[in-house]
């Protein structure tokens, strides 16, 4: 009897160590790690024999590639806001870059929005934003009061990457006298901030955030999450000479300052892996990296075309476009996971997915705060773990500017407008079974196909909002002509004003 008694007991222990190996007893800490306008193909993970990323490469081996990954939005803003709340981020109406405008108490993520951060903090996690915000500059959108305990970095939507172009002069008024030299990227010379303070970096700034996520990643014994958003390879295009000269073997001088920059970053993503595992956490740390879209490159430029000199530093092959378009090489981006206690290794998944999806797989995860609005997408481990075969799902959906160019993708077609021209000539219909890179444009050949793809987009867009927000440009100018026109207002009604006489 004894004998039995032990033998059962053993077989539940062993039964027991080996589920937990698949579903870790502890919630696993989190890092979610966003790129800045990197191309499709320039990690080695996807193909890139040109630039060197063994950090990501090996991640991607040890972990799951896939192969199907979007983003919600061909550029910066919208993306991030997709991707921070676990919704489409047309649903609250944001589909432009904003400007960081420090006293505006509107112009952010609206604030009927819950982000990922303030779902995990309810379940007891730490969490950090590292780098590139480009939610809202005023005090309520600051990610400290979005579900950050701490934060590092900038506001904005870019900065240099050296300490000495900081400037403590507003970015507008460098931009009018034209001293210092002035970037298009309002608020780029603006010091860091570590939480409401002013924060200080002494070296390339992509190593500086790196430095300091590993350095977070170490503290404590809580779960953590941790949103690393880099800027790099975001313009402007600067980089160490080492690292250029390293990349010498590039005869596209732009190019060849991206590579050094996709470089660094590799660099800095694996001093915060070497931290994860110094301090016994890589293990069941989930990590996620993605680009928040895909590459510069010359508008929708065929990936067959010649590179051109100025402005098209990317490589998005095999598919056609870049940032700001809606064929592929504007949402297709790098997407791989890691984590050796929850995930096979090894793993490539080619069903479609989006950014949505790691935002519910975190939340999920961690057990985080469900209530609010509901997050759009999928928790992908049982999907990657074999558990759930049917497509993750019946539709990935994009717009821009209220509809000005839209797209829908099911697992086997894509139908969008590139472009805003009115009706349907314009339009493009892909199988994208047998034509994943666009090349055959079917719309007139199968009518049916684009009407049952478009009820599908039209029942989707019938639950969101316009855009409510002006493009930075646009914002910045109209912000000029507001402070102008209540300086002459002021002007006047001092001129108007009678000396003080007293007596």
């Amino acid at each position: 009897m004894r004998q039995l008694i032990f033998i059962i007991s053993l077989m539940a222990f062993l039964l027991g160590a080996s589920s937990a190996k698949a579903q870790p007893a502890e919630s696993p800490n989190i890092v979610i790690i966003v790129a800045d306008d990197l191309g499709f193909n320039d990690v080695g993970f996807n193909g890139s024999t040109e630039i060197y990323t063994p950090t990501l490469d090996q991640l991607a081996e040890d972990g799951v590639r896939f192969t199907n990954g979007y983003v919600t939005h061909p550029y910066c803003g919208p993306s991030r806001a997709g991707l921070m709340t676990g919704r489409y981020q047309a649903r609250f109406g944001l589909e432009i870059n904003l400007t960081n405008s420090p006293f505006d108490i509107y112009n952010g993520l609206p604030l009927t929005e819950t982000t990922f951060a303030s779902r995990l903090q309810q379940s007891g996690y730490r969490t950090a934003a590292i780098g590139k915000w480009h939610l809202g500059g005023a005090p309520n959108f600051h990610p400290n009061n979005r579900g950050f305990d701490y934060f590092y970095g900038f506001l904005s939507g870019g900065h240099s990457y050296w300490p000495e172009s900081v400037t403590t002069t507003h970015p507008l008024i460098l931009k009018k006298t034209g001293k210092p030299h002035y970037s298009a990227n309002e608020g780029c010379f603006w010091p860091l901030l570590r939480n409401n303070n002013t924060a200080e970096f002494e070296e390339y700034l992509t190593t500086a955030l790196s430095r300091d996520a590993a350095r977070w990643v170490k503290e404590g014994e809580a779960p953590f999450c941790l949103y690393l958003a880099y800027n790099a390879p975001h313009a402007p295009l600067e980089a160490p000479k080492a690292l250029i000269d390293k990349y010498a073997h590039i005869e596209n001088k732009e190019r060849r300052i991206y590579a050094a920059m996709i470089d660094a970053m590799d660099q800095g993503i694996g001093m915060v892996v070497d931290a994860l595992r110094e301090s016994g956490k890589l293990e069941n740390t989930l990590i996620f990296f993605i680009s928040d879209n895909g590459g510069i490159v010359k508008k929708d430029r065929d990936p067959s075309e010649p590179r051109q000199a100025r402005h098209d530093w990317g490589d998005n092959s095999p598919y056609k476009g870049g940032k700001g378009s809606m064929l592929e090489g504007g949402t297709h981006v790098p997407f791989i996971a890691h984590w050796p206690d929850g995930l096979p290794k090894g793993i490539v998944y080619d069903q479609p997915v989006i950014s949505l999806d790691i935002t519910t797989t975190a939340v999920m995860l961690g057990e985080g705060d469900l209530s609010g609005h509901e997050m759009e997408g999928v928790n992908l481990i049982p999907f990657v773990n074999g558990k759930d075969r049917n497509p993750p799902h019946e539709a990935l959906y994009w717009r821009m500017a209220s509809g000005r160019q839209w797209a829908i993708r099911t697992p086997t077609a894509k139908y969008l407008k590139p472009r805003g021209e009115t009706g349907i000539e314009g339009n493009m219909l892909f199988d994208m079974v047998k034509d994943p890179y666009e090349d055959q444009n079917i719309i007139k050949e199968q009518v049916e196909l684009r009407r049952e793809l478009a009820e599908l987009w039209n029942k989707w867009n019938a639950h969101n909002e316009p855009n409510k927000y002006l493009q930075a440009g646009a914002y910045q100018k109209r912000r000029l002509q507001f402070y102008e026109q209540m300086r002459k207002e002021l002007d006047e009604k001092a001129a108007q004003e009678k000396p003080l006489v007293i007596q």
